[in-house]
């Protein structure tokens, strides 16, 4: 019998949940080298999960290893430590993960586990810090924690902290996944990488979301997501997200997505996921603080 992921004696299970970058336009660069963009970004109701269980001597022990992810280095821990730090509690946590999003997917695995594990330790201590103070916090890991803290669909601009919440249709998407690890810091670095888009407003946003300006450059680099997104434009429309790997593809309905998924190469892997504009997070810490 296989070890769960998460122990029985874990006192709060929360999700992390993947999100798509609808679409990512890219406007500038500032003199620190940060990108100016627009994003819109939707959750979706499928991810990672994490437990959490209180400890009294303050350690922060994750006991899910991630390979080539050293524990201290690791977004969870790292979450978790600055948490400890703005709140000054002497409380500490054992945690688990059950991971199920790629690394390096574009679909937010990293950011959305450090979101949850900030939420989620800030209801088991009782911290009480607040959205904007925890999104602050997230915002020092990384620039898409803050949207994951938030936890509604949201058009971002800035550097990606700038965030509007918007409505937008949920319909389902079945996400396929390259088997390779694209690199966001190439991909920015990348000297074709078109950096002059004109900005738009969420009022002009176009059905579906717009294009996204770093699939060329990774479409070019890594043949592996030109190969997927050829395979699924077989089907629907076709789109990365964020920075890559993964690729996507809308649907009214989860029997066509499901039709569509069959017929994938098994070099393909996918999952299918409906989309949300409250984060999956959002809405089961609302039944547990309800309790």
């Amino acid at each position: 019998m296989t070890t769960p992921a998460i122990p029985d004696r874990a006192e709060l299970i929360l999700p992390a949940p993947a999100k798509l970058n609808l679409m990512l336009h890219i406007l500038g660069r500032r003199t620190d080298g940060y990108h100016l963009l627009q994003t819109l970004f939707q959750f979706l109701d499928y991810g990672d999960e994490l437990g959490f269980a209180l400890r009294q001597d303050g350690e922060i022990r994750l006991h899910t290893e991630v390979p080539g992810v050293p524990h201290d280095s690791n977004l969870i821990v790292r979450a978790a430590r600055r948490l400890q730090e703005a709140s000054a509690t002497g409380l500490g946590a054992d945690i688990w993960l059950d991971k199920r999003l790629p690394m390096g997917g574009g679909i937010g695995g990293g950011s959305s586990d450090a979101a949850t594990t900030l939420l989620g330790l800030d209801h088991l201590w009782q911290t009480q810090l607040g959205e904007e103070r925890l999104a602050e916090l997230g915002l020092a890991l990384g620039a898409d924690v803050p949207v994951f803290v938030r936890g509604r669909a949201a058009f971002a601009e800035g550097v990606g902290e700038q965030l509007q919440p918007v409505e937008l249709a949920e319909p389902w998407f079945l996400v396929a996944i390259p088997q390779v690890n694209v690199s966001t810091a190439e991909v920015f670095a990348a000297p074709e990488l078109t950096r002059d888009t004109p900005a738009i407003t969420v009022r002009s946003l176009p059905e579906g979301g717009g294009h996204n300006d770093c699939q060329p450059v990774v479409e070019k680099r890594y043949p592996e997501v030109r190969n997927a997104l050829k395979t699924l434009n077989k089907f629907v429309a076709a789109k990365m997200t964020g920075t890559g790997a993964c690729v996507f593809g809308s649907f009214p309905n989860q029997a066509d997505a499901d039709k569509v998924s069959r017929q994938l190469p098994d070099t393909l892997p996918s999952f299918i996921a409906r989309g949300c504009n409250r984060s999956p997070l959002h809405r089961k810490l609302e039944t547990v603080t309800r309790k």
